[in-house]
C-alpha cells in the first residue's frame, strides 16, 4: 500500500535563517538523504539514524567564493541538483553563480569544474571551467561523464572526464520545440531542466517550457518523444504520455524496472510514465497542498524527485518546505 511520510519538516528547524526551500534531493552513497536549500544556498545532509540535520556545503551566505578550501565554508548562490560520483565525490549545481562545483569526500574542499562565474555562451571544445554556463538548472554523471542542462542558453552540455573539455551535445541555443531530423547539436530545446540516465545509457531528459519529456540516444543522434503535448497542463492520466499534459516539470529519477518519475512542478504531482507509455500520478491531485494521502492534494510545487536504494521516492517539497518519502507504490499500479 503507498504510504506518503514526511522525511523532514524544515518549517519547524531553527537551522534556517530564512525559510527553507529544498530543490534536488539524493540518497548519498553513506545512506543519508541529502538536499539542496535554494533559499539559504546550502546543501544538507539528513543523518539516517538520528535525523540530525547539518549543513554540509555553503556558509549561509550568497556568493561565489571558496574554491580549494572547506565546502562548508564556501560562498554559494542558489545551489538547485547534486549527484554523486563513484567516488563518493558531490557534485552540484550552483545556479546563479553559473557554475557546476564539486566537493572532495576525502578532503570537503571545493572548486569549480565547470563555468566560469559568469553567464553566458562560450568555451565549447576547449576547458571546462573556461566556458560560461547561463544558469545551469541539472547534472547527472553517466560513464563518468559530467552532463549539464544549461537551461539559459537552450543547450545540454557534456564535460569530458579525462580532458576537461566541455562541448554540446544537444540543443542549437533556440528556444523552439524539438525536431526528430539531423544531429542532436542542430535540435532545438525548449528549457532543458532535468536530465537521467536509463539503464541503456539513452538520456531522459525533461524540457521545462516545453512541458515534455524526451529520451536522446546521444550515440546514434536520435531523438525520441516521451511525454507531454508541449501545452502546460495536467491532464491525460491512464492513457499515452505523449499525449498528456504536463506542467513545467522540473525532476526526473529513474526506478530499476525503467519507470520514469517526473515532478511534475506546477501541477504539483508526482507522476510516472511506465515502459508501456501510459502516464499515471502517483502523488498529488493537481491541487496544492499539505496533506499526506497519496491521493489527495499533498504537494506544493515540488522540484526534487530521486528514487532511493529501498524503491522508494524521495521529494523535495519546496513551498512545503519539507522533504517527503513515498513508499510502496510500485506495488498498487
Amino acid at each position: 500500500m503507498a504510504q506518503l511520510t514526511v522525511l523532514a519538516d524544515l518549517s519547524t528547524s531553527p537551522l534556517f535563517a530564512v525559510p527553507p526551500e529544498p530543490f534536488g534531493v539524493v540518497e548519498g552513497p553513506d545512506g543519508a538523504v541529502y538536499f539542496c536549500d535554494v533559499a539559504n544556498h546550502r546543501i544538507f545532509r539528513i543523518d539516517s539514524s538520528s535525523g540530525a540535520i547539518i549543513a554540509v556545503v555553503g556558509s549561509g551566505e550568497p556568493g561565489y567564493a571558496g574554491d580549494g578550501g572547506p565546502a562548508g565554508a564556501a560562498l554559494v548562490t542558489q545551489p538547485y541538483e547534486l549527484r554523486f560520483d563513484a567516488a563518493g565525490d558531490l557534485w552540484f549545481v550552483d545556479m546563479q553563480a553559473h557554475v557546476v562545483r564539486r566537493v572532495d569526500r576525502a578532503t570537503q574542499v571545493i572548486s569549480t569544474v565547470a563555468g566560469t562565474g559568469t553567464p553566458g555562451f562560450s568555451g565549447d571544445d576547449g576547458p571546462a571551467t573556461q566556458a560560461a554556463l547561463a544558469r545551469p538548472h541539472s547534472i547527472e554523471l553517466a560513464g563518468g561523464t559530467l552532463y549539464i542542462a544549461d537551461i539559459g542558453n537552450h543547450r545540454v552540455r557534456a564535460v569530458d572526464p579525462g580532458t576537461r573539455v566541455i562541448s554540446t551535445v544537444a540543443g542549437t541555443g533556440e528556444q523552439a520545440a524539438p525536431t526528430g531530423d539531423g544531429r542532436l547539436v542542430d535540435c532545438p530545446l525548449n528549457g532543458p531542466r532535468a536530465i537521467a540516465f536509463a539503464r541503456d545509457q539513452r538520456m531522459i531528459l525533461g524540457l521545462r517550457e516545453g512541458n515534455a519529456i524526451y529520451r536522446l540516444d546521444l550515440a546514434a543522434e536520435r531523438i525520441e518523444h516521451v511525454a507531454g503535448t508541449g501545452e502546460f497542463g495536467y491532464a491525460g492520466d491512464g492513457g499515452d504520455a505523449r499525449s498528456a499534459q504536463l506542467a513545467g516539470p522540473k525532476g526526473i529519477a529513474l526506478t530499476p524496472e525503467g519507470d520514469i518519475v517526473i515532478a511534475d512542478t506546477e501541477s504539483h504531482t508526482i507522476r510516472v510514465i511506465a515502459a508501456d507509455g501510459t502516464i499515471t500520478t502517483i502523488a498529488g491531485n493537481g491541487e496544492r497542498g499539505e496533506s499526506l494521502d497519496p491521493a489527495g492534494a499533498c504537494l506544493h510545487r515540488p522540484h526534487g524527485v530521486f528514487v532511493d536504494s529501498g524503491g522508494a521516492v524521495l521529494i523535495g517539497d519546496s513551498d512545503n518546505r519539507r522533504l517527503l518519502r513515498l513508499s510502496g507504490w510500485s506495488r498498487e499500479r
